[in-house]
């Protein structure tokens, strides 16, 4: 609704229509506007004598020497006749139309506004359209007040739930402070000692607080719209010719005699429903406006797009070199967002998880002073052992490198730019009197191409015959999905590694060289499937030299991951055996995610004392480093002690099983992403049913411990003989 405000706002004032007027020209003005902008014209001159003068109707309002009384119950001004006291300066509304504002206070003999005469030969000009209007002898009464405007300005006002503002400030409308109930106003405390002086005649207003003048508003009974030319006849019927409504003595006495007339009420309905279905017309325009922005605004998104793709074009069809060199500063710059997106995420995250852990701190804090306040021994003894141990708890929990960054500020790159400045002295103009020719398209070496849990390496060259001088490679990988290409390597080189691919997934990769003149083209398609060997078959294809890596490796190989891993892990055996050094559960990721497939890895208890409670099972990239496995929602876990196991994600404890670990026990973890489960065992008995269900996405091995723990990773095993037997029998 805030859209509709403007229609309800007079163009003079700029404030909500206070008893309005319909004007001849459809438009509306507040009663006290209109008298605000009444004109008194000269006997012998008109509104269009003017007009054919060329002297515009506001353009006469400065040329005539007008005064302006103030009018006591209003606050607002309205123009008598001629006087020979200097002109009041002209001043504008807030919506552009110029008033003038009150001057000295009237002489005693004037009535109040409501009741004061319309001067002779008024003439009033619509601030919207421009036409001017001259009274008759009934003055603003000949107008009809425009009481259906009135209701949804009331409602609107009772829909706002924001405090009342002043109706007379000019800019920024400040907080009302009291009601004039005589005047109908809101005023802020300047505006009150302004224009609203306990003095005089004002002095005998009663001023309210906003609110109850709120509520005096909206109890008002709504006036019932009478006839303009019979003040005490209510409208009853509908006259066709000059669409208006009108009342009987109109009729009988009236202009409207002779006229066509017909039920209020049936005219009432007809309206309505042809304003509505206007309306509908006008929906659909609406819809369509929507729609054409929605398409401006994508146009503009296509024209950047095209914009860059235009000028990256130009600038590679101009000078190679410097294409070459925006390439490797786009490489550069890559590098040096990708650190600082590093820096920026483990800042983030040690802020996240210490605004986390002070907000419990607090929280718990302000517990324990409110228990102190108690005054029942007996119900404080009871709790407070326990409070005492959580304090001494989570003062623990903020000890040995909590409060220290994970992360420096420093960026160790450095950037060494002396060969390439070297190359551009050594430049000559003997390489500019003939271009050289396109390179032929690169030879992807199958022997050496291979692929290994999430990576892949790839191996070309170009063609033995080939004299062309080569720039460097481009080599571009798909999604794994068969979607669109992306660069992942630019240089010299003829062998790359791909790092971070989705296990068991099929990718394609195809490579062209480049030199100053231009880009190779490809040749074949080449289908290169790895399990332990290399199996492919080439097919013809208009692009490229494709190559579909099929990562079909039976079993996963991986270690853990000491990148990612907390601070106070501690790494030995290759990256295979972990502990901690600190008496807080610590978790450590494996360096290896899984998307698809089938995967079974095993931890070997190596050390067990004290009751430690470790916690073994998958997580996300992003989980919390220093709590227990499980606690949040990036975790899927199974916690054990040497009696029971708990299964726990998000904080929440399911399927509490007989079976806890000691030294030597043998952890299983079996991630089936083809049936999105995941199983635990131990010792080789599968503890309780499905832990969890419904697994979705990127997943890493998990496992989080104390200093009371040593556990030891086993991973390219075999899936266990009692999940193998219970798939046979699904």
């Amino acid at each position: 609704m805030d859209e509709m405000e403007e229609e309800l706002k007079c163009p003079v004032c700029g404030s909500f229509y206070r008893e309005p007027l319909i004007l001849p020209c459809s438009h509306n003005l507040c009663q006290a506007c209109a008298r605000n902008i009444l004109v008194q014209t000269p006997e012998a001159e008109s509104p269009q004598s003017r007009r054919a003068s060329g002297v515009s109707d506001y353009d006469y309002l400065d040329l005539d020497k007008m005064s302006l009384y103030s009018e006591a119950d209003s606050g607002y001004g309205s123009y008598g006749g001629f006087a020979s006291a200097p002109t009041t300066p002209c001043q504008k509304s807030p919506n552009g139309v110029r008033v003038f504002p009150p001057a000295a206070p009237p002489p005693p003999h004037l009535p109040p506004a409501g009741l004061a005469p319309v001067p002779r030969n008024a003439c009033l000009t619509c601030p919207q359209c421009h036409r001017s209007l001259i009274l008759d002898e009934r003055g603003l009464r000949g107008f009809p007040k425009n009481r259906v405007l009135e209701g949804v300005i009331d409602r609107y006002q009772q829909s706002k739930a924001a405090a009342l503002r002043c109706q007379l400030c000019e800019k920024a409308p400040k907080e009302a402070t009291v009601m004039c109930e005589q005047c109908d106003v809101f005023y802020c405390e300047p505006c009150r000692l302004r224009c609203h002086p306990p003095r005089g005649p004002l002095a005998k207003h009663r001023l309210v607080p906003p609110a109850q003048g709120r509520v005096s508003r909206r109890l008002s009974p709504r006036k019932i719209s009478t006839c303009t030319d019979h003040e005490l006849e209510n409208h009853s019927m509908y006259c066709v010719q000059c669409k208006m409504p009108v009342c009987y003595q109109c009729l009988e006495e009236g202009k409207h005699s002779s006229h066509e007339v017909k039920a209020l009420g049936a005219m009432w309905k007809l309206h309505k429903s042809q304003l509505s279905q206007a309306l509908n017309g006008l929906s659909d325009r609406a819809k369509e406006a929507k729609e054409f922005l929605v398409q401006l605004r994508n146009m503009v998104q296509q024209i950047q797009e095209n914009s860059v793709e235009f000028e990256a074009c130009l600038v590679a069809q101009c000078d190679a070199l410097i294409d070459a060199l925006n390439r490797r500063k786009a490489q550069l710059l890559s590098r040096v967002n990708k650190e600082h997106e590093h820096k920026l995420k483990v800042v983030r995250d040690q802020i996240s998880h210490c605004t986390v852990k002070l907000r419990q701190t607090t929280g718990l804090m302000e517990y324990c002073l409110e228990v102190i306040k108690e005054n029942d021994p007996s119900g404080f003894l009871q709790i407070s052992d326990a409070l005492i141990r959580r304090v001494h708890l989570t003062e623990d929990q903020w000890g040995k490198g909590t409060l220290t960054p994970r992360m420096t500020t420093d960026f160790d790159l450095n950037l060494d730019s002396a060969p390439l400045l070297q190359s551009i002295h050594q430049l000559d103009f003997v390489q500019m009197k003939a271009s050289s020719p396109v390179p032929a398209p690169p030879i992807l070496q199958l022997e050496e191409c291979c692929t290994h849990n999430n990576s892949a390496t790839l191996s070309w060259k170009q063609p033995p015959l080939s004299t062309v001088q080569v720039e460097g490679y481009i080599l571009e990988l798909d999604d794994g999905n068969g979607g669109q290409f992306r660069e992942v390597y630019v240089g010299k080189e003829t062998m790359c590694t791909v790092d971070g691919l989705h296990f068991n997934s099929t990718y394609s990769a195809r490579v062209k060289a480049f030199n100053k003149t231009g880009v190779s083209q490809y040749s074949k398609t080449l289908v290169l499937q790895t399990s332990e060997g290399c199996n492919f078959e080439t097919q013809s294809a208009p692009y490229s030299q494709l190559v579909d890596i099929k990562k079909l490796v039976a079993v996963a190989w991986f270690s853990f991951d000491p990148g990612s891993a907390h601070s106070d892990i501690l790494f030995s055996n290759d990256n295979l055996t972990v502990t901690c050094n600190s008496y807080d559960d610590r978790v450590v990721l494996g360096k290896t995610g899984f998307s698809k497939g089938l995967h079974y890895w095993e931890l070997s208890i190596d050390r067990y004392d004290n009751h430690p409670d470790p916690a073994f099972g998958v997580a996300r990239v992003d989980v919390l480093k220093d709590v227990m496995l499980g606690k949040d929602d990036k975790a899927w876990a199974m916690y054990v002690d040497n009696n029971r196991s708990w299964f726990m994600h998000n904080n929440s404890h399911t399927n509490r099983t007989e079976g806890g670990i000691t030294k030597g026990a043998t952890v299983g973890v079996l991630l089936d992403l083809t049936r999105r489960t995941l199983t635990f065992s131990i010792n080789e008995d599968q503890q309780g049913p499905v832990a969890f269900e419904n697994m979705e996405g990127l997943f890493f091995p998990a496992v989080s411990l104390n200093r009371n723990v040593q556990v030891t990773l086993h991973t390219g095993l075999p899936v266990p003989e009692f999940y193998t037997s219970r798939a046979s029998m699904q």
